[in-house]
């Protein structure tokens, strides 16, 4: 048989399909990676700005029109800054653990739907891919502080892994009503079946689940005030405490992301996504003209606005403080929120 018999029109079509596809994955790809690292640069410069308006100071001012430029220069800075390693240091893991850290934070914006249309992969399991890929990244945090050959940067690894292990138990239940409801685990049908639904968002009748999730993804995120795996005040820095330069922009730029994405997950699971509710837009109907990545993103930055007030006004937690607030109260108002929204759902 010649090559000509073998290479078919429809041969021909279905390739030029399958390459658009390649195409069009790559290209969102490289948009939400850029967008990701934007989101990281301009993440720390609100940050600086918000804590310090709430703190009577003006924050960046001085590189560029109202300190605009200052991420930027810190960047390079960071870039080019020296690459410290502690001479007991375990090199390999030294160098792979931020790389596993910060790859864990971003594979799970490939999951995230933005707007209906635009999502890397629409999979049908899409929290538990979050789930199961944010696990991994505590293996960065643990092996660095195990790396690293600093007893600071030991401790700050082990109060990391049981951080994680409490609190993410206790985001994994908050969630289980939102799967009740939806009957899904997709989160495109998530954000549809509350658009389809009474209140057009679930934080409203799943409220105590929004409360404990938020409160463990702040946990999750070792934001302030859950922020023990770092504690400066005991660690110095906690598991980054012997890392420099690239290496530290890494760790950086990991948690960044890492706040993106469970301020994506609130959005996506508990405010509607990238729609609003009917009842406003029946008040409202201009706002029918507003695209919805653009309330995505609203969304998203009132969220991450959240972890910046509570770090401006609330002081760190002692460790058992922590541990008691996971296991005795988040995991059992969880757990009977998981029963009441069920019997709700079984009798309605």
């Amino acid at each position: 048989m010649s090559v000509t018999n073998i290479i078919t029109p429809d041969l021909i079509h279905a390739s030029v399909d399958f390459g658009l596809k390649v195409l069009i994955i790559i290209i969102k790809i490289a948009v939400v990676l850029a967008v990701g690292l934007l989101h990281v640069a301009y993440a720390t410069y609100f940050e600086r700005k918000v804590i310090g308006h709430m703190q009577v100071r003006l924050g960046p001012m001085r590189v560029g029109p109202h300190g605009l430029l200052q991420p930027i220069a810190d960047g390079v800075k960071l870039f080019f800054k020296e690459d410290v390693i502690p001479a007991q240091a375990d090199k390999v893991a030294f160098f792979l653990a931020p790389v596993i850290f910060m790859a864990a934070s971003m594979v799970n914006l490939s999951v995230i739907p933005f707007t209906s249309g635009f999502v890397i992969a629409n999979v049908n399991i899409g929290l538990l891919f979050i789930f199961a890929i944010a696990g991994m990244g505590v293996y960065g945090i643990f092996i660095s502080g195990w790396a690293s050959n600093s007893k600071y940067a030991f401790i700050g690894g082990l109060r990391s892994a049981a951080q994680v292990i409490s609190y993410e138990i206790a985001m994994g239940l908050s969630l289980v009503g939102v799967m009740i409801l939806s009957g899904s685990l997709n989160l495109t049908d998530i954000v549809k079946a509350q658009q389809a639904s009474i209140f057009g968002v679930y934080a409203i009748p799943q409220i105590v689940a929004f409360v404990v999730f938020t409160i463990a993804a702040v946990a999750e995120t070792n934001r302030t005030p859950f922020d023990l795996p770092e504690a400066e005040s005991e660690l110095v820095a906690g598991y980054f405490t012997e890392y420099s330069g690239f290496r530290f922009a890494l760790f950086f730029l990991g948690e960044y992301i890492a706040m993106f994405i469970m301020a994506s997950l609130a959005t996506v699971c508990f405010l509607g996504g990238w729609t609003m509710p009917w009842y406003i837009l029946k008040v409202l109907p201009f706002l029918k003209i507003v695209p919805g990545i653009v309330w995505f993103l609203v969304k998203v930055y009132a969220f991450i606005f959240f972890y910046y007030w509570i770090r401006a006004t609330v002081p760190r937690y002692r460790y058992d403080q922590l541990m008691g607030i996971g296991w005795k109260i988040l995991i059992p108002i969880a757990l009977a929120n998981i029963v009441v929204t069920a019997l709700i759902k079984l009798l309605l």
